[in-house]
């Protein structure tokens, strides 16, 4: 669990301390946006890899009815698993790569600061204290479709319904 920092204000002449450890585990977060909408889909897992992104692909498919009649093009980064010949895309969902090096015109980039929040300059003592911050913010922020589309649709990003 590598913190995540921020600047603070503190009294002049105090320094702010923020806890942390130097031996780290880590959380990964999948956040899925429909950017017209605001609807978003989260998965929290702990690994980063082809299986565990061909299971999630899986469920997201289940979870927006994606198949033979209702069909997603899913929009991602050029990271190693997601172009992975061993990844199973599940029917309905089509997969379409950014260019390289430009996660600033990818929508769920802009997802991360949002979810960071209660978790900025914290520390957690298991890997399931994050877990349990982590998902109470998702939850938060899937209530909030105006929130998330404040942030993700970029002026000149499709707006299908």
């Amino acid at each position: 669990m590598k913190a995540i920092l921020r600047k603070i204000w503190a009294p002049r002449g105090c320094r702010p301390i923020a806890q942390g450890h130097h031996r780290f585990q880590w959380l990964y977060l999948y956040g899925f946006v429909r950017p017209a909408t605001g609807e978003v889909v989260w998965f929290i897992v702990d690994t980063v890899d082809t299986a565990v992104l061909s299971l999630i692909l899986a469920a997201f498919a289940r979870d927006v009815g994606a198949g033979a009649d209702k069909h997603i093009i899913l929009v991602l980064d050029r990271a190693g698993w997601h172009r992975s010949g061993a990844l199973a895309v599940p029917e309905g969902v089509e997969l379409m790569f950014l260019p390289s090096y430009s996660p600033e015109i990818q929508p769920a980039e802009r997802l991360w600061p949002l979810t960071n929040e209660p978790i900025v300059n914290e520390y957690f003592e298991t890997l399931d204290d994050l877990n349990e911050v982590l998902g109470q913010r998702c939850c938060i922020l899937a209530d909030e479709p105006d929130l998330i589309k404040a942030h993700t649709l970029f002026h000149w990003w499709p707006a299908y319904n």
